[in-house]
């Protein structure tokens, strides 16, 4: 028996979405701007996921597979509930808050946090898989469903927008009615 156990391979399961669940509830909180919608829009995927396992090629990409997955639910949600105009004001709101001088990392997290969910969807969509999740151009291009020319410019203009906004410039689209970004304890503060 016991060469009969030792004979056989133990198989690393293909479909392990356990591995992923970080991954998967970055970007859905990404895209989804709220942590409670971000889990509702996890937890669609996977039943969505789990009732399409049959059509994963056990050759391709479980992580691109299944944030593609996150990425079309979350389409079809803005497609039925209408809720992206509540969501960019909510976000908006964050950037009006105002922190002690004493939480400078604080507050400058929340300054780009609030810098980021101003970019169009498709920018921060993005910039997102490619900054945060660190896919490649062609994996992240692959699961927005675009060329991958077309992700390079929303990922150059994603980019281009943040800097804008960091250096204050007045046309950016980043900027409008919101305080800028503002480095504390940069050049200028107590000779640094």
């Amino acid at each position: 028996m016991q060469l009969r156990i030792q004979g056989m391979k133990q198989k690393k399961p293909l479909f392990n979405i356990v591995d992923q669940l970080g991954a998967l509830r970055r970007y859905a909180r990404s895209l989804a701007r709220d942590s409670n919608d971000a889990e509702d829009l996890v937890h669609d995927a996977l039943v969505k996921a789990l009732e399409r396992k049959a059509s994963f090629r056990s050759d391709g990409n479980l992580r691109s597979w299944l944030l593609s997955i996150v990425h079309n639910e979350f389409i079809d949600g803005l497609r039925r509930a209408r809720a992206s105009q509540k969501r960019s004001d909510d976000a908006g709101l964050l950037s009006d808050s105002s922190e002690a001088a004493s939480q400078p990392s604080a507050v400058r997290l929340k300054q780009v946090q609030a810098a980021f969910f101003r970019l169009p969807d498709e920018q921060r969509e993005a910039l997102h898989l490619v900054a945060v999740e660190e896919l490649t151009y062609q994996e992240a291009a692959q699961v927005l469903g675009i060329p991958v020319g077309t992700l390079m410019s929303r990922v150059s203009r994603a980019r281009a927008q943040l800097r804008a906004f960091e250096d204050g410039k007045p046309g950016s689209q980043s900027n409008t009615s919101h305080t800028n970004l503002r480095l504390i304890g940069g050049k200028g503060d107590d000779g640094y």
